[in-house]
């Protein structure tokens, strides 16, 4: 079936858009954006998602106020034939301008929010090493992804107040991927597969930090040991600024805990680059969002890529005042921070997270 996308130029294959090359139900096209305020009262996030082999187009909506209140909306509708339209219910996404201007809005709904956000570039893509695993012969992850900050501008409105959306005052923080998802794999049972291999947990830290003229982005993965199964990272600069991309080689990390919990409570990430220079940054959340209420781990019976009728949405509002309260939606947090680095002070988004256990933070 033919869409706007094959009017142009890009075909990788002798076949049209409306699919993809691989067969497996787990084969997934994701964008993630978020927008925050640098005071961290308002934090802003949604995903848009295809699963072509599983016909589904699914997006969220979750807006956190304050610490204390989360709106949440989740939407799913039947892939085809809309497959060149990136829209699920009231949420819509746009590419204005190729790597520079986007636009994400939520339209009215029932659930007390919208919004209309422009997203900015301020600096350039970074491409991220591919992530590739099997697991008893089986693949369980290949993957490719690029992550992008910038400025947003427009406006949110809750429970019938807007609020401007300013560019000296909000960032937005952006990524892009596309291939066989590792969340799907946790759920093989059902599809009468043999499990993956279980592990005894493991560390998750994925963050983009943006400073005035420049920005880090990288993405962590260790084991129970804390041995390093994965992990890519880069250093960029602002449009226009002549410097070349500095490529890390590790990151070092020293992060405190909330008691009680596993969540973050601020601590400090050392990014040392290829030619062996270092930055040290220290982080302190302001904002925290959870992400379970978008998805990205079962929450009251949906997840990304699950077929969930033609045509459906739903949503709720959480207190977030007390977060040991919120294990029914821990499994995803992802927290604004502010970000230190020697006399520079940035913000940034890092989603973090301790599964089972973990040699210095679990043991």
């Amino acid at each position: 079936m033919l869409s706007r996308y094959d009017e142009m130029l890009c075909h990788q294959t002798p076949t049209t858009f409306d699919h993809v090359v691989d067969s497996g139900d787990n084969w997934r096209e994701n964008v993630w954006i978020c927008a925050h305020d640098i005071s961290g009262k308002f934090f802003l996030s949604s995903h848009f998602g295809l699963s072509p082999n599983r016909n589904v187009m699914d997006a969220s909506g979750l807006l956190a106020i304050d610490n204390r209140t989360q709106y949440n909306i989740r939407a799913s509708r039947e892939l085809r034939p809309r497959t060149d339209e990136v829209k699920v219910g009231p949420l819509s996404y746009n590419v204005v301008e190729g790597m520079k201007t986007l636009h994400w809005q939520l339209e009215e709904n029932a659930y007390g929010m919208s919004w209309e956000v422009e997203f900015q570039s301020h600096m350039p893509p970074q491409e991220e090493s591919p992530q590739f695993a099997r697991s008893r012969g089986r693949l369980t992850e290949n993957i490719s992804r690029y992550a992008q900050t910038g400025r947003a501008k427009g406006w949110v409105k809750v429970d019938g107040k807007t609020y401007d959306i300013q560019p000296n005052s909000w960032l937005t923080h952006r990524d892009h991927s596309w291939g066989v998802r590792w969340q799907h794999n946790l759920y093989t049972e059902a599809q009468g597969f043999q499990p993956p291999q279980r592990q005894q947990g493991f560390l998750g830290d994925w963050h983009i930090f943006q400073f005035d003229d420049w920005s880090v982005c990288s993405s962590l993965r260790e084991d129970h040991n804390a041995e390093v199964l994965h992990f890519t990272g880069g250093i960029v600069h602002a449009h226009g600024d002549p410097r070349p991309e500095i490529r890390l080689v590790r990151e070092a990390h020293d992060f405190q805990l909330v008691p009680g919990t596993k969540l973050l409570q601020g601590g400090r990430i050392s990014c040392v680059a290829e030619d062996g220079g270092r930055r040290d940054i220290d982080i302190r959340p302001i904002a925290i969002i959870y992400l379970q209420a978008a998805g990205y781990w079962p929450y009251k019976g949906f997840r990304l890529g699950r077929w969930m009728g033609p045509d459906w949405i739903d949503g709720e509002r959480f207190d977030i005042s007390e977060p040991t309260q919120m294990k029914d939606v821990s499994e995803a947090p992802t927290f604004i921070v502010e970000c230190r680095c020697g006399d520079q002070v940035g913000h940034g988004m890092i989603q973090f997270g301790v599964y089972g256990k973990h040699a210095k933070y679990a043991p």
